[in-house]
């Protein structure tokens, strides 16, 4: 057999994976799988706690049967005011913004702190926005803070290794599957070759070991935690021309309403912290910290707008949606075409705001945008409820990611069982999703490219 020779001289992959350094790398990425596991199933038990008081026991203590229609609105104002310090004094600002996606660097430790207290201020109270890229953040801190700083400095290859490690061991609790997060590794790092493969061992191995905290070991059965996932799902039969003739328009339109939701976070991210290639000079804190509460009361508008149109509750198009998901998937027929359409329109221009102002995650809400408007296009003739279900989560993921592989797996984990027969269909969608994302994302940059050289409109002559 040939020996294996790396890129353009480089080191091959036995090269890599059997240097010594490597090996402890793989053997820390280990340790830290469980521990951050353990903090992330702390952080997501609080806060899933703190939002069932918000929106259901307080509500019932204030002598309603459900929160309010106007209950979004004294909720968002709260969490803004609590937002609008952090993200003007805090250390690392709170964590990235939302719309700028989940990759970046690594979060320094000195950051942690004010990730959670950002997090546990948007998102218990109503930001339409998910807990992975808190604990993505969270995860990264912790893996660094395990490694002293000076080794750090010695090696600095170990900074993205190692944060990349403790994000998956973290964020594979909330998606339910170490698999996911190993996966979104590989397509978020852009490698390839042996590196590729020195960055995803550990990111599996963090994953897989942490996971045991929530599978269970031995006579151990693990702790519960509200991971995103499916209780119940419509049946699902063999895809059909009638599944793709009409999956492929409604992965196109998932795509356009995320897109444009995420295009939206970009103009209020330009509000609310200033737009580096724009001519305005950047807001001052204190403009910043105002702007964010304006936008923390636009997002309550939103959830308020959709109490009002449909007379349900504000909390469906609040949080992140992880419970309306699970209540849509086992239910559909429950919900009429109104609400779902007003759902997704109203939650749709929630999260676009929440991305470009406050602090969370963006993949959550966009998955059950597109589960909803799959739902609602169920009825047409020779698509099904089942396969718009499926076709809209995997649109809404890849549209939003930009990782159509990824986005397939999670798909597939949500649906569970009738998975393998819905297979084709998901990735249709997927790579649906990702083709129109683009050429949406495209068009806009022309556009905005046109309006700024265009000359200045001359005064009419009398």
């Amino acid at each position: 057999m040939p020996q294996q020779t790396g890129p353009a001289g480089g080191p091959t992959l036995r090269d890599v994976l059997l240097a010594k350094g490597y090996l402890r790398l793989l053997l820390i990425s280990a340790a830290l799988g469980i521990p951050v596991s353990l903090i992330a199933f702390g952080f997501v038990s609080l806060e899933h706690e703190l939002q069932h008081w918000v929106w259901e026991s307080l509500p019932v203590a204030a002598g309603f049967d459900r929160a309010p229609w106007w209950w979004g609105l004294p909720a968002l104002l709260l969490a803004g005011l609590l937002l609008a310090p952090i993200v003007t004094r805090v250390p690392g600002r709170g964590g990235h913004i939302p719309v700028d996606g989940l990759g970046g660097p690594p979060t320094p430790p000195i950051a942690v702190p004010g990730v959670v207290l950002a997090a546990l201020a948007c998102l218990p109270l109503g930001a339409v926005l998910g807990p992975e890229a808190p604990l993505m953040a969270m995860g990264s801190g912790l893996a660094l803070l395990a490694v002293r700083s000076f080794r750090r400095a010695e090696r600095p290859q170990l900074a993205p290794v190692l944060g990349a490690a403790g994000s998956a061991a973290a964020i594979s609790t909330i998606f339910g599957s170490p698999l996911v997060a190993g996966v979104m590794m590989i397509e978020a790092a852009g490698l390839g070759g042996p590196r590729l493969m020195a960055l995803i061992l550990p990111c599996l191995l963090a994953s897989g070991i942490g996971a045991l905290v929530f599978t269970g070991f031995g006579h151990w059965t693990g702790l519960s935690i509200g991971a995103l996932s499916l209780p119940s799902v419509p049946p699902e039969g063999v895809p059909d021309a009638g599944d793709f003739l009409w999956g492929l328009p409604l992965a196109a339109a998932v795509t356009v309403i995320c897109v444009c939701g995420q295009l939206l976070g970009r103009r209020v991210k330009a509000y609310t912290t200033g737009d580096p290639d724009g001519p305005a000079p950047p807001p001052t804190t204190r403009q910043t910290a105002v702007r964010t509460v304006v936008c923390s009361v636009a997002v309550g508008a939103c959830i308020t707008a959709y109490a009002l149109l449909t007379g349900r509750s504000p909390e469906e198009a609040a949080l992140s949606g992880q419970l309306t998901l699970g209540s849509l998937a086992a239910e559909p027929g429950a919900w009429p075409i109104g609400a779902l359409l007003a759902l997704t329109l109203c939650k749709a221009a929630g999260w676009g705001i929440a991305l470009g102002s406050m602090r969370g995650g963006p993949i959550f809400p966009a998955v059950l945008i597109g589960a909803t408007l799959g739902v609602a296009c169920g009825p047409l003739p020779g698509l099904g409820v089942a396969s718009g279900l499926a076709a809209g989560i995997a649109a809404a993921a890849a549209a939003v990611t930009r990782l159509p592989v990824t986005s397939v797996i999670l798909a597939a984990e949500l649906i569970g069982e009738d998975a393998r027969n819905a297979m084709p269909l998901l990735i249709v969608a997927a790579v649906t999703a990702s083709v129109v994302g683009e050429l949406v994302r495209t068009l806009a940059r022309r556009r905005s490219t046109d309006a700024a050289v265009a000359p200045p409109s001359r005064p009419a002559a009398r």
